[in-house]
């Protein structure tokens, strides 16, 4: 465990950021050691070889004085981080979910939990419980489990086992649910017609189900049958259906702050999302300018926030050593033995 800084005795900030490169710099440092964000993230840009991860999230740490969780998008397919020829590279997993099943996506995320863990990351941004559509998005339909409620918490309960059983902290993402939207809300905001009794009975029932994670990240998505102004992410009306219908009482993350769904300056984007009732900011880019901003806007986690982000980190355990051949080889015969069947 990494001592307490002079920053965590003030409180931990209410914000998740990035950084630009392979290694820190000495002003990124600075930046951190002063703010004290609770979290990190990685992405792509941050990754050469495994020795180097371990020494930036080393460094990530040592920033600010404490284990602090290091998070990562490892879904596979189109979105993951880490690739070949120093990791696996793993199918969509819509393709694979429908070859294999639960008990090999659980395989599967107990063998990336070990690749996570092996080089300093303890978060991984999955679970998917959004549902796929005809009408859904193509930069979301294939990350997603399946079209129905029971397929898709049946696959999103074995990703999330496989992950704390390796080590790693599930993000369940994006409450209260993404795959109706057909925009990139990384590009334009979308907004979902559906009425109120739908939602309860599909998207949002799924995320009911896993509403026991530690974790969850929002969608920056408006939902006109109860608030038809804001996305949820900057939505008290959504938040609180969040906390008190779906039954969520987790630590909530906003998506990325910086995506384009999201009007405002970044400033205002993290006021409000905190206001609405988000208990942390997600920032990815690494550019400092804007996570000054966060920083200024978030401010540091009240209690309640507090409370739920030290409950999360309750689920983080040491992972059993495992025999990763036997793993490998029992992951194999269940995709092998779905696909001839």
């Amino acid at each position: 465990m990494y001592p307490r800084n002079h920053a965590s005795l003030m409180g931990q900030g209410a914000f998740i950021f990035g950084c630009a490169g392979l290694t820190l710099t000495d002003a990124e440092r600075a930046f951190f050691q002063d703010t004290d964000p609770w979290g990190f993230i990685l992405f792509a840009r941050n990754v050469e070889t495994p020795d180097q991860v371990r020494r930036l999230t080393s460094e990530l740490r040592d920033a600010v004085g404490r284990d602090a969780p290091v998070l990562i998008d490892q879904e596979g397919g189109r979105v993951q981080r880490l690739r070949a020829p120093e990791w696996r590279e793993w199918l969509p997993p819509l393709d694979q979910i429908v070859r294999a099943g639960p008990k090999a996506m659980e395989l599967r995320y107990r063998l990336i939990a070990h690749e996570l863990r092996d080089i300093g990351i303890d978060t991984n941004c999955a679970p998917m419980a959004d549902i796929a559509f005809p009408q859904t998005h193509e930069f979301l339909k294939n990350r997603c489990y399946g079209g129905e409620v029971k397929t898709v918490v049946s696959a999103a309960r074995a990703v999330a086992d496989g992950l704390l059983a390796g080590g790693v902290l599930p993000v369940l993402k994006h409450i209260p649910g993404h795959g109706r939207a057909t925009l990139d809300s990384h590009l334009e905001l979308p907004r979902v017609e559906t009425d109120a009794e739908t939602l309860h009975q599909t998207d949002f029932a799924a995320f009911k189900v896993l509403s026991d994670l530690p974790i969850a990240m929002t969608a920056h998505i408006v939902y006109s049958a109860f608030d038809p102004d804001l996305p949820a992410t900057t939505s008290s009306i959504m938040m609180s259906l969040i906390r008190d219908q779906i039954g969520f009482d987790g630590l909530i993350m906003s998506d990325d702050i910086s995506m384009q769904a999201l009007s405002g300056s970044i400033a205002d984007r993290s006021a409000a999302s905190i206001a609405a009732g988000c208990d942390i900011i997600l920032h990815c880019n690494g550019d400092m300018t804007e996570m000054e901003q966060v920083a200024q806007a978030a401010g540091e986690m009240d209690d309640l926030a507090s409370d739920r982000a030290n409950r999360a980190l309750s689920h983080r355990k040491t992972p059993e050593k495992i025999d990763i051949a036997a793993l490998e080889a029992e992951f194999e015969t269940l995709l092998n033995g779905r696909a001839d069947g």
